[in-house]
């Protein structure tokens, strides 16, 4: 049975299938990758896309009476917290009205963030950088949450390496052909995740600072995939 669906609706349909691609995804899970080893190696020895090591770190220093150090780590998580309200608050009907596509918003915002970190030079503090990067990470993390409706993250992979174990498992001892879909999906965003650290970690050695240019491309990439989606669907006005 086909049904007729008016603009509004076609752009939403499309709009919420390219936010959950798997293509999106591999784009987005690059970009987590990169950024990742891009601090480690670049800026600090500091994993900003998670904040594990930061809490546990700001434990230890606390413990150890460093209340400086403490405070330094506390930092990129306080900027992480931020990154989340920020996210939500895009989400919200009353912001919506100005900001329509919230999604892609979210994208044009990491892009101007990331690229203006590309100038900030090795002399600076880390911590611009960190906190920077740590902002641009929970905002990514907080808007794209699933993957063909299965919940996943684009900047930190322990969850979806669970996930993808776990469906194999299934896939494997209940012969079920969707868990293995799964579990394909999430090892793909897995393996893009890898890429991703491994160009973040060969680029950022080779061009420094600004290496992060690359993640700012393909970000400007993944804002181009949602208006490929949108030419595609404009035309089409039935679904099955």
């Amino acid at each position: 049975m086909k049904m007729q669906l008016s603009k509004n609706e076609r752009e939403t349909i499309s709009y919420n299938l390219t936010s959950e691609s798997v293509k999106l995804g591999i784009l987005l899970a690059i970009v987590g990758g990169f950024l990742d080893t891009y601090t480690f190696i670049g800026r600090g020895g500091v994993f900003a896309n998670a904040q594990t090591g930061n809490v546990v770190l700001v434990g230890i220093e606390a413990a150890a009476g460093e209340w400086e150090q403490a405070m330094f780590h506390a930092v990129p998580i306080l900027a992480f917290i931020v990154g989340v309200v920020v996210a939500e608050m895009i989400k919200k009907p009353s912001i919506r009205l100005f900001i329509p596509d919230a999604e892609r918003a979210v994208l044009i915002l990491e892009i101007a963030v990331l690229f203006v970190i590309g100038f900030i030079p090795y002399t600076s503090p880390d911590i611009i950088v960190t906190v920077a990067v740590s902002f641009v990470s929970s905002v990514q993390i907080s808007s794209f949450r699933k993957l063909v409706g299965s919940p996943y993250s684009t900047t930190m992979i322990t969850g979806n390496l669970r996930s993808a174990t776990q469906e194999a498992y299934i896939a494997f001892t209940k012969r079920d052909w969707k868990s293995a879909l799964r579990a394909v999906r999430y090892s793909i965003i897995i393996a893009a995740f890898l890429a991703g650290a491994i160009s973040g970690g060969v680029l950022t050695s080779l061009i420094g600072t600004k290496a992060v240019w690359v993640a700012v491309i393909i970000l400007i990439g993944s804002v181009i995939l949602f208006s490929i989606d949108e030419r595609k669907n404009k035309y089409t006005g039935t679904v099955v």
